[in-house]
């Protein structure tokens, strides 16, 4: 496979992967913003987890972070698969805090809640495959030459 299908397959992955992310973000914001509860089909922690001490961070509901987060990321996947070379590095940047916060989410959910959220879930699942997508174009990719 040439270089630049591997871009394109790589950063479009990542793009579905923040879209699916964006909108798992945006209908949680949606739904603590209206105070209505959401409903679990999987789990059944969903009202624990998002009712809790740690769905909102001084007012502010943290799947908002996440909207803001998954846009950036399909933001810089889009630029990247252009051949914007700032943008996978803006990526990876980007990628680095939203992995620490997901690992901390996780953590709370299962040492402190005793609970898990399905749709906190998809999104940890939503990062942890663009955190690895990230990690594959740093390896399948090669780097540009910037001597001329």
């Amino acid at each position: 496979m040439n270089s630049m299908r591997r871009v394109t397959l790589i950063y479009g992955l990542a793009m579905l992967v923040s879209l699916i992310g964006l909108g798992d973000s945006v209908y949680l914001t949606v739904q603590h913003l209206s105070g209505r509860s959401v409903r679990c089909t999987v789990t059944n922690g969903c009202s624990q987890v998002l009712s809790s001490a740690y769905a909102s961070i001084a007012g502010i509901p943290t799947a908002s972070f996440g909207v803001l987060a998954y846009f950036a990321a399909f933001s810089l996947a889009t630029l990247a698969v252009f051949g914007y070379d700032h943008a996978r590095a803006g990526l990876a940047l980007l990628v680095a805090p939203m992995l620490a916060a997901t690992l901390w989410l996780l953590f709370l959910q299962a040492f402190v809640l005793h609970a898990y959220c399905e749709f906190c879930l998809l999104s940890a699942t939503m990062t942890l495959t663009l955190t690895a997508l990230v990690i594959a174009a740093k390896f399948l990719l090669p780097a540009k030459n910037t001597a001329s």
